[in-house]
């Protein structure tokens, strides 16, 4: 899929995720040399998520490249969505290195520097696509750091039987709470608001409802989790503390850009709590000549606003940006 040979390009684009890769398909079309550098496998975030995972969006919201994307399931599944990017990469033939890491980008004159774990390449152009699933928003309390806690999910079948503390209340976290709970788990859900969140799925609400109303799920409201310890945890409710039996906590608590690396890169970032990158929302680029954001990332901590659907429209902007200024 890639070219070793290829050290100089017009465009290198940080990030294999979906967004990353409708900028390579952008740039190939426009006839520029590109690289897709990633430091874990094709569309890794995807990979990382929950096995059973259904995404929110129909399936033609998720295309890029004017490739169709055909599922089985009314809303699309990851299975099918890694099984699409992975066909839709080697369509347009493109050049990506995986299991790369960028470790700097150096901006010279008209060109930019980037280091890798495996070497040194040239782009005229650089775009970041890095996402925001690398980093947990961690909880910052006692025994977060036991083997017990987990911030990424993956099958139910390993909590078959557990005592299982799931913490936050949103997709993510309902689905946790729903898949263990039907493998025979003993599930608590903490939950710091009045409710589950709004924003769940639709068609899974009632279910987690109906499920936490009978008593199946336990769930604690305008609480949170203050501490854990090897066989129980601390939760603070309404009503005072308490302490109960616990084999794992599932922390879904949320993931953060990779603020460092975007900082060292020299690009700035609002000074509110958002710490959103500032770049141009007609061509992607930053306060950087040359160095563009594209996809979830260029949301700071408002992770929940940007997604695929919504975001690889920037790959177009960008494009357009490049060969506007040749």
């Amino acid at each position: 899929m890639s070219d070793n040979s290829l050290k100089t390009v017009d465009v290198l684009i940080i990030g294999a995720g979906p967004i990353g890769l409708a900028c390579g398909i952008e740039a190939k079309n426009a006839g520029l040399s590109h690289l897709i550098i990633e430091k874990g496998c094709l569309v890794n975030s995807l990979y990382n998520y929950p096995v059973n995972m259904t995404f929110f969006s129909t399936s033609e919201r998720l295309e890029i490249g004017n490739i169709p994307f055909v599922s089985i399931h009314p809303k699309p599944t990851r299975a099918e969505a890694l099984e699409y990017y992975r066909r839709v990469s080697l369509h347009f033939s493109l050049n990506i290195r995986l299991f790369e890491e960028v470790t700097a980008v150096d901006k010279k004159e008209d060109t930019f520097e980037v280091i890798t774990d495996r070497g040194l390449y040239t782009a005229g152009k650089v775009i970041i696509s890095t996402g925001f699933y690398d980093l947990p928003n961690y909880m910052n309390i006692p025994g977060e750091d036991l083997p017990k806690v987990r911030h990424y999910y993956r099958d139910p079948h390993y909590y078959a039987m557990q005592k299982v503390v799931v913490v936050g209340s949103s997709n993510s976290s309902v689905d946790v709470a729903l898949e263990t709970y039907r493998k025979g788990a003993e599930v608590t859900m903490v939950v710091r608001n009045e409710s589950i969140s709004k924003n769940v799925k639709y068609w899974v609400r009632p279910d987690i409802d109906n499920r936490i109303k009978e008593g199946s799920i336990k769930a604690y409201f305008n609480s949170r989790l203050t501490a854990i310890r090897e066989t129980e945890v601390d939760i603070e409710t309404p009503d005072g503390k308490i302490c109960i039996e616990n084999d794992f906590v599932l922390a879904m608590t949320g993931y953060l850009p990779d603020f460092s690396f975007i900082q060292k890169l020299g690009v700035d970032c609002s000074l509110d709590e958002n710490q959103t990158p500032c770049f141009n929302q007609e061509s992607m680029e930053t306060n950087i000549p040359g160095l563009y954001m594209a996809g979830v990332v260029c949301g700071g901590m408002n992770t929940h606003t940007l997604f695929i659907e919504n975001s690889r429209e920037h790959a177009v902007l960008i494009i357009k940006d490049i060969i506007g200024k040749r």
